[in-house]
């Protein structure tokens, strides 16, 4: 009995693989080929109209996809090192692994989970953690950089923030306070397995160069795939002064990442913002389309492929 139940689990655990990389392949397909927001024979032609240019485009796009999940590696094995210490190999298969597991859950929720499962039982906890501050670290990143662009538009195109959205965030900041510094009773209640006086605690015993580091890493990662979107902006001939074109993408990505949405459609969030943050400037619409899917070809469906392989290789012991 006891053969035939580890063999169901294993065939169980294969099934749900399996789907998450078919279905990611069937996402990556559909949202290529047949893209609502740009057609494929008009993205063709946007892509042969830059390669004609240089052939070498492509490798430089590339490049800065490479370095860009280079240092997200990077700062994930530099986080984890708080625990143990893991090879750079490691922290790509976790990395791209977690990244194709969180395809379909809301704001890449299932990064965390998928990548606790790399771990022993006793530390997975803390892999949630550890996986949350990394994110924080990188949202920090973009809400200091895109504050700079919001304040710009406002600044030179009079837009104005919606008020009761600002309202909404001033409420919730003064929960967010009173909350944390509510007093010991508050902190030592228990939510949703975590008790926040042991959170404040592991928190507090990361070494601060671990902390510094995870923010240096955040930085450059989000110059190198914000430098991306200027760098094609130039290659389609997008006339605009360097200062204004990286405040407006500073403002996007802003924008883009407080909109909830599942990580397939991000595409589309960011395409939409895209277009009409860049209508200030006068950006084709097509252009900006363009750019956005090429963004998301590389930066998350590249990814996601790659991911695929370590899913399907990944083994799960419960022992760990």
């Amino acid at each position: 009995m006891r053969n035939i139940s580890a063999t169901y689990r294993k065939f169980l655990f294969f099934l749900v693989k399996f789907t998450i990389v078919i279905t990611s392949f069937y996402f990556i397909y559909v949202h290529t080929i047949h893209n609502d927001a740009i057609p494929i024979k008009d993205f063709i032609f946007q892509i042969e109209k830059i390669v004609a240019t240089d052939y070498n485009v492509l490798l430089y796009i590339f490049l800065f996809t490479f370095f860009n999940w280079f240092f997200e590696i990077l700062k994930w094995q530099n986080l984890v090192s708080v625990l143990q210490k893991i090879s750079f190999m490691q922290a790509l298969k976790q990395s791209f692994g977690s990244h194709t597991a969180s395809l379909f859950t809301p704001n890449r929720i299932g990064e965390y989970g998928a990548k606790s499962l790399y771990f022993k039982k006793n530390n997975r906890k803390k892999i949630v953690l550890l996986n949350l501050l990394s994110n924080i670290s990188q949202m920090s990143v973009t809400v200091l950089f895109g504050s700079l662009g919001l304040l710009y538009l406002w600044l030179h195109f009079n837009w104005s923030f919606p008020v009761f959205r600002f309202r909404e965030f001033i409420y919730f900041l003064v929960l967010f306070l009173v909350f944390v510094f509510g007093g010991k009773e508050l902190l030592s209640k228990k939510i949703r397995g975590f008790y926040w006086n042991k959170i404040i605690k592991f928190i507090k015993s990361i070494p601060i160069k671990i902390s510094v580091l995870t923010l240096v890493y955040s930085i450059v990662r989000y110059l190198i795939f914000s430098h991306q979107f200027y760098f094609l902006l130039r290659l389609f001939q997008v006339e605009v002064n360097y200062q204004t074109v990286m405040l407006l993408i500073f403002a996007m990505y802003l924008i883009a990442s407080i909109i909830p949405s599942l990580p397939m459609f991000d595409f589309l969030i960011k395409g939409s913002v895209a277009v009409f943050v860049f209508h200030f400037i006068s950006v084709n619409e097509l252009i900006v389309v363009t750019i956005t899917t090429i963004m998301w070809l590389f930066n998350f469906a590249l990814p996601a492929i790659i991911g695929s392989y370590f899913v399907l290789n990944f083994k799960f012991s419960e022992s760990k």
